[in-house]
């Protein structure tokens, strides 16, 4: 089996994907790849299509969640001139298109109710009529391939996915594990991927030290191989002469290290008291921190690493520490300057897959977005 180097793995979790992929290839039937975000749902669907029996065909991808519902059934069955407004010829849908060879639907968990029944439809009977059309419907030999990071059982559970939809789609189920799962899988990656950049940009074929490697393993990859490979592609730029070092690494990886090497180094340094404590037992963010810092008897390091413990317990959420931090809401954006001005403020991303930690009562759970979480330009 051809494999991209997205495909590379030494962990017995890719092995058995590995497997199933193999599987998979040879059969029409139906594939359902579920998995986070950026763990490579797309590379594993081409390669299903690349080892069945319609790889002369064509593979037709949609995602389902970049293209408004208004337009979701023209994109998938076609339409006819004059159907609406901007139809101005016949347009051949996706599902036409892919006859012969493979259809990969990405995201269909962003699907709404009316657009899965009428994929139903279609997966029960082949059969494509386009908007507009009034004539003999149309039947095509496409084979079906879809991929979600959602949890569909979950989604059928509160009425947002079809049942009979789900079961339909699930013929096949190979479930992707995220990249902190399988960390016998990043430095093969790596391998991967160096040797893939530097070919492309004729560079230096990069090494990297043992600290630089341990430091690797034991991130988190919350944007999983997508996040890797734009990481290697980085490193490779930078054509170094001589082994990579830790300094060399993305800030984001080296601040993940420091929050989860030492979590209490700063706290238990001798004549020095624990801040953090003093937040957690209810004082005031401004008095416990930012007057000691002000008037210089803490340093930049220990406040940053406050500010790492706190968005351990929050899950990456800047908002929520204004409320762990025993802080006003209305305080948020001038924690966020003081920080900033002070270049004290430290990536949030890689907290958010840090294991649940409870709360002290008054802080929400749920999703980040439901948290209230910092936005991406915070």
């Amino acid at each position: 089996m051809t494999k991209p180097s997205e495909f590379v793995g030494a962990s017995p979790k890719w092995e058995q994907i590995h497997d199933e992929v193999r599987l998979a290839g040879p059969t029409d039937a139906k594939v359902l790849i579920t998995g986070e975000s950026g763990v490579g749902k797309e590379v594993i669907a081409l390669l299903i299509h690349k080892n069945s029996r319609r790889a002369d065909g064509r593979l037709v991808t949609l995602n389902c969640a970049g293209v408004p519902e208004s337009l979701l059934e023209s994109e998938l069955f076609g339409h006819m001139r004059g159907s609406f407004t901007d139809a101005h010829r016949d347009k051949r849908g996706l599902l036409e298109q892919a006859d012969g060879g493979t259809i990969f639907m990405d995201e269909i968990g962003e699907m709404s109710l009316r657009m899965q029944a009428l994929l139903l439809r279609f997966l029960e009977t082949g059969e494509i009529q386009p908007v507009g059309a009034h004539g003999p419907v149309k039947r095509v030999n496409t084979r079906f391939i879809a991929a979600t990071n959602r949890n569909l059982l979950a989604q059928v559970a509160q009425g947002a996915f079809r049942e009979d939809l789900y079961y339909r789609i699930n013929v096949m189920h190979i479930q992707v594990p995220p990249l902190r799962e399988r960390t016998e899988d990043i430095m093969a990656l790596f391998e991967a991927f160096f040797a893939k950049f530097a070919a492309q940009y004729q560079r230096t074929l990069p090494t990297l030290t043992p600290d630089a490697v341990s430091l690797l393993d034991s991130y988190s990859w919350p944007g999983n191989v997508r996040q890797l490979k734009n990481v290697a592609e980085r490193l490779v730029l930078r054509d170094a002469t001589g082994p990579l070092t830790v300094s060399d690494l993305p800030r984001e990886i080296a601040e993940d290290a420091l929050a989860r090497a030492m979590p209490t180094a700063v706290a238990s340094t001798p004549g020095r008291p624990d801040r953090f404590e003093r937040l957690l037992q209810g004082e005031s963010f401004w008095m416990a921190v930012h007057e000691p810092f002000m008037a210089r008897d803490m340093t930049r390091e220990e406040l940053r690493h406050i500010i790492r413990r706190g968005l351990t317990r929050t899950h990456g959420s800047y908002r929520q520490l204004t409320t762990l931090f025993n802080l006003p809401g209305t305080d948020y954006k001038s924690l966020l300057n003081f920080l900033r001005k002070h270049d004290c403020h430290v990536p949030y991303k890689p907290f958010r897959t840090v294991p649940s930690t409870p709360l002290r009562t008054g802080v929400a759970g749920g999703s980040l977005m439901e948290q209230g979480a910092i936005p991406q330009t915070a």
